[in-house]
């Protein structure tokens, strides 16, 4: 692998490039897909290949290849060059990436059991075993399940100096049980948090230990009552607030976003650098804090793929806006001599571009609420649980988000469970009605594994952790009973 990166690297200088790197990647994915007592399927591929990116006077070329030889190499340096030359034609401003330093390492996710070792037979138990728990609940009219795995292999170099080696291990499963009661049909998911871990992950959660009770509220959720029309407190659970934080805190603080450069499937930004450490973006007990190195985290990796050392920086800090998500390109244009190591590409065939890092709200101080206390401190409110649909404007600004679960709040209490429950909110004015936080043993993460962006699309993953939080006299939509 050095003889060919280094091969890459000479090809492209020899064109004149100012800059150069490659990525040679092997991916495998692995899938199991459970319907009621069925396999329904079993699939496994595998993808090879590298990509070359050049720079050369203010532009960028990529090429891509997934014949992996000396003189393919050759060829797609050369390509990639000359793309970088075309693409300097129309730069009216040049503004040199920020420096990198150089590494020789190698990094790989920290896993006890490899997935890809673990027998078919003993997956298919699992799913199986945890669709007839829940077609044991009366009124359950299917069940689903799947378990995914993947791995990826990657080797880096670039002009720089930099020579590193990473393996990244993910691994994730979910199950949803279906129900038709009094004409109405609903669900409800167990979704085991996408995480970078082994097979070890699916062991210790147990799915059919969880099978009965999805199954249970599956019903009751035929029956709920529907949602209030109103404005009420939410005490929302780290499940549920994971997509929030997803929509409304990760994407306005890509830094692309916020300079208009991206606009693809998660529009732009009201979050601007003219607002750079004076937005009063949540209240103070908000903190965002970005974090590459979490262990375990659907997003953490060594290095990303410009070759950047990763780490953690603050989005939000007591509240105020602070900080982007920024790459290499990027970071320069509103002053900041390094990038944060936000680069990422899912495919050898696709250039990096800036996905968002984990990005967790952060737990309250140790002492603050139990989810109990929060219930018990509420007075007339609304629990939400789990992800559903949401949408959000082209800014990041005007929002609206469903749930998988909704349970009603009275005088303290936990009461009957509620359906079609949908709040409305604009993004500050939400983070700042955060009035409560629980303490750090009740901080969870979940993850988003489909995050798309760009041209071609990408698929970016990332973890998103927080505690039950509560939040103050949000709008509430839906149906009133």
């Amino acid at each position: 692998m050095k003889d060919l990166t280094g091969l890459a690297l000479d090809a492209a200088s020899s064109q004149g490039a100012e800059y150069a790197d490659i990525r040679i990647v092997r991916y495998n994915y692995q899938n199991v897909f459970a319907r009621d007592e069925i396999i329904r399927s079993i699939s496994e591929s595998e993808s090879f290949g590298f990509g070359i990116r050049t720079y050369y006077k203010g532009g960028w070329g990529f090429a891509s290849s997934n014949v992996v030889t000396k003189e393919e190499i050759k060829k797609i340096a050369a390509l990639s060059v000359q793309i970088a030359k075309a693409s300097a034609a129309s730069v009216k401003k040049i503004v040199p990436p920020a420096p990198v330093k150089s590494y020789v390492d190698s990094w790989k996710t920290s896993y006890k059991k490899n997935p890809f070792q673990v027998p078919i037979d003993k997956k298919v138990e699992v799913l199986l075993s945890t669709n007839q728990e829940m077609l044991k609940v009366q009124n359950v009219i299917r069940a689903v399940s799947d378990l995914g795995f993947e791995s990826e292999h990657k080797y880096f170099a670039s002009t720089v100096g930099s020579y590193i080696e990473q393996e990244v291990m993910r691994s994730n499963a979910s199950a949803t049980a279906i129900a038709r009661k009094n004409g109405e049909v609903k669900t409800r998911t167990y979704q085991v948090a996408p995480l970078n871990i082994g097979y070890e992950h699916i062991e210790a959660v147990d799915m059919p230990g969880h099978a009965k009770r999805i199954a249970e509220e599956a019903v009751e959720h035929c029956m709920a009552a529907k949602g209030p029309v109103g404005n009420k407190d939410l005490v929302l659970s780290p499940s549920h607030l994971a997509l929030t934080i997803h929509e409304s805190v990760g994407h306005p603080t890509e830094l692309d976003r916020a300079l208009g450069f991206e606009a693809d499937f998660a529009g732009t930004s009201f979050a601007t650098p003219d607002k750079l450490n004076k937005l009063k973006y949540g209240s103070e007990i908000v903190n965002f804090i970005c974090n590459r190195n979490k262990p375990h985290s659907r997003s953490t990796v060594g290095y990303d793929d410009e070759g950047v050392k990763t780490g953690k920086y603050y989005l939000i800090k007591d509240g105020i806006f602070v900080g982007y998500s920024t790459t290499r390109e990027f970071a320069p244009m509103i002053g900041e001599k390094e990038s944060r190591g936000c680069a990422y590409a899912d495919s050898w065939s696709n250039p990096p571009i800036l996905r968002m890092a984990n990005t967790s709200l952060e737990p309250g101080k140790k002492g603050s609420p139990t989810p109990d206390e929060l219930i018990a401190d509420t007075k007339d409110g609304i629990l939400i649980d789990g992800m559903g649909s949401f949408s959000i404007d082209h800014q990041r600004n005007n929002f609206q988000f469903g749930g998988d679960a909704f349970w009603e709040i009275k005088n303290g209490k936990k009461t009957r469970m509620l359906k079609e429950v949908t709040y409305q909110a604009l993004t500050t004015e939400f983070w700042n009605s955060c009035d409560a936080i629980c303490s750090p043993e009740f901080w969870k993460q979940q993850g988003v594994r489909t995050c798309g962006k760009g041209q071609p699309m990408q698929r970016g993953q990332m973890s998103h952790g927080s505690a039950w939080a509560r939040f103050r006299n949000i709008s509430v939509g839906g149906a009133q009973q």
